[in-house]
C-alpha cells in the first residue's frame, strides 16, 4: 500500500489534499505532518513512497525539507505544493531535485495525475537501484566452496557500509572480482570505479596518477591535471597491489584517508574528496612493515575489513564449475559450439598444481577448447594442458 507524507502547515489545505487522496485511492495511506520538523521526523523514523510538501512554513520551509530528504532518503520524490507568490521558488525546487510542484487550491486532475506519476517513478528508481546492484556477468564469483561461500557472505555484510577492505591474496586468484563485487552491491554503486594498478605505474608518477598535478609542476606537465581519486569522487577507488606504492605516495594516500582531502603535484591547495577505498596486494604487508616498505599506520587504516582469497589448489572443488564457466565463456566469445569436458579430463585438471591460479585455468581451458576434440577429453589434457 502506497504511504503518502502531507507535510502543510494549513489544516484546511490538508484535510483537502487527504479527501482527495482518500477518495481517489483507498489503497492510499496517507499521514500528515503540520510543519517541516515533524515531518523530517517521521520521514527518518517511517518510510514512505511519496512526500506532498508546502514551500513556505513555519520552523523549516519547504526547500530546506527537500534538502534534507534528498540527504536522508533521497529516492523518494517530493512534490511540493506553491501558493501563487511561492511560483518561482517551486520552479527552483525542481533543479533541487523535487519531482513536479502544484499550486493552491489544488486541482483534482492535475493532483492525481501527479501523485500517479510520482508513485510509477518510485518504483522505477528502486527497481534501478536493485539491478545495478546486481553484479555483472563479467564479474562473476564462479565457486561453491567454503572458503568463497564465506567471502560472498562477507561482501553482503560490508559492501553497503563505507568501510574501506583490504583484499589479500596470490596473483589470479580473483582479488579484482571481489573489489567489483563490493562496489556494484554498495550505495556508490551509480558512482565510479575507479582501477589503478599500483605496480604498472613508475614510482616518479604514482602521485600525479593518484592526486594529479597543476601545470608546470614537473617538465611534462603542460596542463592542470586531475588524478584518480579525484575521478572516483562520489565511487570507489581501487588500489590493485598496493605493496608496490612508494612510501611518498603511501604518505598522501594515508592523509586522503584521514581527512578526506588531496593536494595535486605542485599546488598547495586542498581539495575535498568523497571516495570508498578498496586496496589489493598479493604481498605479505606485515612482512613489508618490518623490512620498512610499508606504513603501518597506512595498513591499519586499510584492512578495516580483511579479505584473503584463497589460491585454486585450495579450492580443488570449484575447478568443475570454473571449467563449465570458461567453456561456455570462452566458446562464445570465439563464436563456436560450447564444447563438454569428459569426466577424466576434468579429474586430471583438477589434479594439477595451479601456480598461476584461475587465470592460469582459463588460459588452459580456452587451449583445449580450440586444440581439442569436441568433447575434451585425458588426452587432450595430456597434449595440450601440460605445464
Amino acid at each position: 500500500m502506497p504511504r503518502i507524507l502531507i507535510i502543510e502547515d494549513e489544516a484546511a489545505i490538508r484535510r483537502v489534499l487527504v479527501k482527495i487522496l482518500s477518495e481517489e485511492n483507498n489503497n492510499y495511506q496517507v499521514e500528515e505532518a503540520e510543519d517541516g520538523l515533524i515531518g523530517i521526523e517521521k520521514i527518518k523514523n517511517e518510510d514512505f513512497d511519496l512526500i506532498l510538501c508546502d514551500i513556505k512554513m513555519p520552523k523549516m520551509d519547504g526547500v530546506e525539507v527537500l534538502e534534507a530528504v534528498k540527504k536522508i532518503k533521497p529516492e523518494i520524490p517530493i512534490v511540493m505544493i506553491s501558493g501563487h507568490g511561492d511560483l518561482d521558488t517551486a520552479v527552483n525546487t525542481m533543479r533541487l531535485g523535487a519531482f513536479d510542484y502544484i499550486s493552491k487550491p489544488p486541482d483534482l486532475n492535475r493532483l492525481l495525475n501527479t501523485v500517479r506519476i510520482a508513485l510509477n517513478s518510485k518504483e522505477l528508481v528502486v527497481e534501478n537501484k536493485m539491478l545495478k546492484k546486481k553484479v555483472s556477468k563479467n564479474f562473476e564469483m564462479i565457486g561453491e566452496s567454503e572458503a568463497i561461500t564465506n567471502i560472498k557472505g562477507m561482501i553482503d555484510k560490508v559492501a553497503p557500509t563505507d568501510a574501506r577492505v583490504l583484499i589479500t591474496g596470490p596473483n589470479g586468484t580473483g582479488k579484482e572480482l571481489v573489489a567489483h563485487w563490493l562496489h556494484q552491491k554498495s550505495e556508490r554503486s551509480s558512482g565510479p570505479l575507479v582501477e589503478v594498478n599500483c605496480a604498472a605505474i613508475p614510482s616518479e608518477l604514482i602521485e600525479s596518477e593518484l592526486f594529479g598535478h597543476v601545470k608546470g609542476a614537473f617538465t611534462s606537465a603542460v596542463k592542470d591535471r586531475a588524478g584518480k581519486f579525484e575521478a572516483a569522487n562520489g565511487g570507489t577507488i581501487f588500489l590493485d597491489e598496493i605493496g608496490d606504492m612508494s612510501l611518498s605516495a603511501q604518505a598522501k594516500v594515508l592523509r586522503a584517508l584521514q581527512e578526506s582531502r588531496i593536494q595535486r603535484v605542485g599546488s598547495d591547495k586542498d581539495i575535498k574528496v568523497d571516495v570508498r577505498v578498496i586496496a589489493a596486494t598479493n604481498k605479505d604487508l606485515k612482512k613489508e612493515i618490518d623490512e620498512g616498505k610499508f606504513r603501518e599506520d597506512l595498513y591499519h587504516r586499510l584492512a578495516v575489513i580483511l579479505i584473503k582469497v584463497p589460491p585454486l589448489n585450495d579450492r580443488r572443488e570449484d575447478i568443475p564449475l570454473l571449467i563449465e564457466y570458461f567453456s561456455e565463456k570462452i566458446s562464445n566469445e570465439h563464436g563456436t559450439a560450447k564444447k563438454s569436458f569428459s569426466e577424466k579430463a576434468v579429474k586430471m585438471l583438477q589434479d594439477y598444481d595451479w601456480t598461476g591460479n584461475i587465470r592460469e585455468l582459463r588460459n588452459v581451458v580456452e587451449r583445449l577448447i580450440i586444440l581439442g576434440e569436441k568433447e575434451v577429453g585425458e588426452q587432450d589434457v595430456k597434449l595440450f594442458a601440460s605445464k
